[in-house]
């Protein structure tokens, strides 16, 4: 079942240690199939070195195993949110990647200081709030995937173009059109939340970069004129 999106969710999980982006098990890659409404994770706790493509667990919108003979990622719930959310959205990535992890360790949004952050990510990318006991305790994993959404809901977010979050004293979540484009996403987001600490080092009063510079840079890889790269 969903063989092609296995192998290319397999694939996206297998880019995350290639790109010290994981120590030990610490992170997840989904795929959906739209069409479907199936979705491919990788499987709780098992080590990067030793998964295979028939490891990855098939889960359908309701959170129910359809296919798999092991247990999927504890985060499963928080995917099965976001997808619901986020119609656009078709891959979804979590990680502990520490310089995302430090912004949302200081609950603080990760500004938008450069180009580098404008050329992937519209506006700050936002910290979610920390759950409540309560939230906890009734359904820790889905209530993240709740209160990513309420943040998201509550800003005017769109959720593609601003393909990421950091959820308070936790970590990120980014996402994509496919499990591949939000491995990407991962990746840049740990490259400008370090660039972000360093603005940070260097001047603690530095000022996030103006709106034109926002615009200009994002648009330009990503607004109707988009001119950026080969056609």
């Amino acid at each position: 079942m969903l063989e092609k999106l296995k192998q290319a969710v397999y694939e996206a999980n297998m880019e995350l240690p290639r790109r010290g982006m994981v120590t030990y098990t610490w992170g997840n890659v989904s795929g959906i199939d739209r069409e479907s409404g199936l979705f491919v994770i990788k499987p709780s706790g098992v080590d990067y070195d030793k998964l295979t493509p028939d490891d990855l667990v098939v889960m359908n919108l309701k959170g129910e195993k359809v296919e798999g003979r092991l247990n999927p990622s504890s985060d499963t719930k928080t995917h099965v949110e976001l997808y619901n959310a986020f119609p656009s959205i078709g891959g979804i990535v979590h990680t502990h990647s520490p310089y995302a992890v430090g912004w949302a360790q200081t609950g603080e949004d990760i500004p938008c200081y450069g180009t580098t952050h404008a050329d992937y990510f519209y506006g700050p990318v936002p910290c979610a709030r920390h759950l409540t006991p309560e939230e906890l305790e009734e359904d820790y994993e889905r209530n993240t995937g709740k209160v990513i959404i309420e943040e998201f809901t509550r800003r005017g977010i769109d959720p593609v173009a601003v393909p990421a979050v950091i959820c308070h004293s936790h970590g990120p979540f980014t996402w994509g059109k496919d499990a591949a484009q939000a491995v990407y996403h991962a990746v840049v987001l740990e490259e400008v939340a370090k660039m972000a600490a360093y603005t940070r080092m260097i001047n603690r009063d530095a000022a996030p970069a103006p709106q034109h510079i926002l615009d200009k840079h994002y648009m330009r890889k990503h607004g109707p004129n988009a001119y950026y790269g080969q056609k």
